[in-house]
C-alpha cells in the first residue's frame, strides 16, 4: 500500500473513532441530563448557573459568551435565576459602573446536589461493568483528558 493510502487509512480510522466517541458522548450526556429534571430548573438556567458555580462570578457579557448566547438572552436567564434566589447581581468592586453575577448559596447547593445525582447515575451504570472494564474506562478518560488539553 503506498504511503498516501496508509496515511489516509489511518486518518479514516481516527475519524471513525472520533465519530463513535462523539456519538457515545452525546448519548451519555442525554441520559445523565435526565437527572437534571429533579432540580426543577430549566436547562438554560441550570447551564448558566453551572458556569457561575464552577467558573466564579462574572459579567453578563462573559456569561453570555461562555453560554454562546447573546447578552439580551442571558439577561433574561439571569433575571430568572435572580428571581428564584439562585444568583445575585452585585456591583463590580473594580468598576462600580459594572455588575457582576454570582451564584447564591442556594444556587450552589442545588447545583452540587444535581451534580451528585448525575455522578450517582453514572456510578450505578459503571458498577454493572467488570473491574477490568472500569480500568479500561479509567485509562480512556485519562487519554481523552490528555487529547483535549489545550
Amino acid at each position: 500500500m503506498p504511503v498516501n493510502n496508509q496515511v489516509m487509512a489511518k486518518l479514516n480510522k481516527i475519524e471513525e473513532l472520533a465519530d463513535r466517541l462523539h456519538s457515545t458522548a452525546i448519548h451519555l450526556l442525554r441520559q445523565v441530563r435526565a437527572e437534571d429534571a429533579a432540580t426543577g430548573i430549566a436547562p438554560a438556567r441550570l447551564s448558566a448557573l453551572s458556569v457561575l458555580v464552577f467558573g466564579g462570578a462574572m459579567s453578563l457579557n462573559d456569561l453570555a459568551r461562555a453560554e454562546h448566547v447573546r447578552p439580551p438572552t442571558m439577561s433574561r436567564i439571569v433575571d430568572a435565576l435572580v428571581s428564584e434566589g439562585l444568583a445575585r447581581r452585585t456591583v463590580n468592586p473594580q468598576d462600580r459602573r459594572a455588575v457582576v453575577i454570582e451564584a447564591t448559596e442556594k444556587g450552589t447547593a442545588i447545583l452540587w446536589q444535581g451534580r451528585k445525582r448525575r455522578v450517582k447515575f453514572l456510578a450505578k451504570r459503571l458498577s454493572r461493568l467488570s473491574e477490568v472494564e472500569r480500568k479500561q474506562i479509567e485509562g480512556a478518560v485519562r487519554a481523552i483528558q490528555k487529547a483535549m488539553a489545550k
